[in-house]
């Protein structure tokens, strides 16, 4: 009876793990890489921002070219402005945090569908050191290569 159930344990096991689909494909290049360089730090007593060293301040008005997924801020089935990430919604790339690369503000030439698959995306950068309350990173003018 032990050996039947260690069997049948053993066999769900590896059902399991035969099970697990793969969330997501990895977006990360050597761009979002820079642009997950940004951290919090306290840049005044009591106060805190972002930092964006050297190697991020360089693409800082520079056209670049970013895999990624289309994070919608608006209900539709077209948009020429949403939110980009290295990860797909159903992964949350709110999170912004650990190795997860904040996300960027786009906005496109013209609009295009929403699709749940990666696509690549060619824009100016810009970074928004300002303080305010919108993103830190924008693709400005971006075309869907």
């Amino acid at each position: 009876m032990k050996k039947i159930i260690g069997l049948v344990v053993l066999c769900l096991g590896f059902q399991l793990v035969a099970a697990q689909v793969r969330v997501h494909t990895d977006m990360r290049t050597p761009i979002w890489n820079v642009i997950g360089l940004r951290y919090d730090a306290e840049i005044a007593p009591g106060k805190w921002g972002s930092v964006f060293p050297p190697a991020l301040k360089r693409l800082n008005n520079k056209v670049i070219e970013l895999p990624g997924y289309i994070i919608p801020t608006k209900v539709g089935q077209r948009f020429s402005e949403f939110m980009f990430s290295i990860v797909p919604i159903a992964s949350c790339p709110y999170c912004g945090s650990g190795d997860i690369p904040a996300m960027i503000q786009v906005k496109m030439l013209s609009p295009i569908p929403i699709t749940e698959k990666p696509i690549k995306l060619r824009g100016l950068f810009l970074i928004n050191d300002s303080g305010d309350d919108r993103s830190e990173f924008f693709l400005l003018n971006a075309k869907q290569l």
